[in-house]
């Protein structure tokens, strides 16, 4: 149970930016500019970027939702993002992306665990300025939104068939205030 009434039945994220449009409209416009760009890392990668550190932030409603999300991206590739969210080290993802996640898990810890020598690797591997702005904004992001859904105790589908309905819903719409307003697909 919420620790707030936040006055609606919905999940997650969605139940904290429906109880404050004031505070939501930022978010989703953030959202839309971290995770669906095109410039530099795909969408996919944003999305297992945020993915990433939302399991490592024990977010289960944010890792699952971006997991689908990124799923979608990747063609309903779901091993691939679980080989990820387990150990992305091992799977078969490219070596830049290897060492954008390796930054996101330090941000996740705290911005000053990121090292010069992780930003060096992340370039050897191909990672541009802007790739390593990105994945730093969006683990930083990642972890006020888990903060946020998890400080207020917000709900979190246990019925995991729910969350590819929504994440279609995000790849086709992006972020907006629809993730709060609409339906949730059938």
């Amino acid at each position: 149970m919420p620790h707030i009434n936040l006055k609606n039945d919905l999940p997650g994220i969605r139940s904290a930016m429906a109880y404050s449009p004031k505070t939501a409209a930022p978010m989703g416009v953030l959202a839309e500019i971290l995770l669906r760009s095109n410039k530099g890392l795909a969408p996919a990668e944003r999305e297992l970027i945020g993915m990433y550190v939302s399991y490592l932030n024990d977010c289960f409603y944010c890792h699952h939702s971006h997991g689908e999300i990124a799923c979608i991206y990747l063609d309903g590739d779901r091993e691939l993002v679980e080989q990820v969210r387990k150990d992305y080290n091992k799977a078969p993802i490219p070596d830049k992306l290897k060492s954008l996640l390796a930054i996101a898990a330090k941000v996740q810890q705290g911005g000053k665990f990121v090292t010069a020598e992780d930003v060096e690797r992340a370039r050897e591997n191909g990672a541009t300025d802007m790739d390593i702005h990105d994945a730093v904004l969006i683990a930083a992001a990642f972890c006020m939104f888990n903060r946020y859904v998890d400080g207020l105790a917000t709900t979190a589908p246990t019925d995991m068939s729910s969350y590819p309905l929504r994440a279609k819903q995000v790849a086709e719409n992006g972020y907006g205030s629809h993730i709060y307003t609409a339906r949730q697909p059938a």
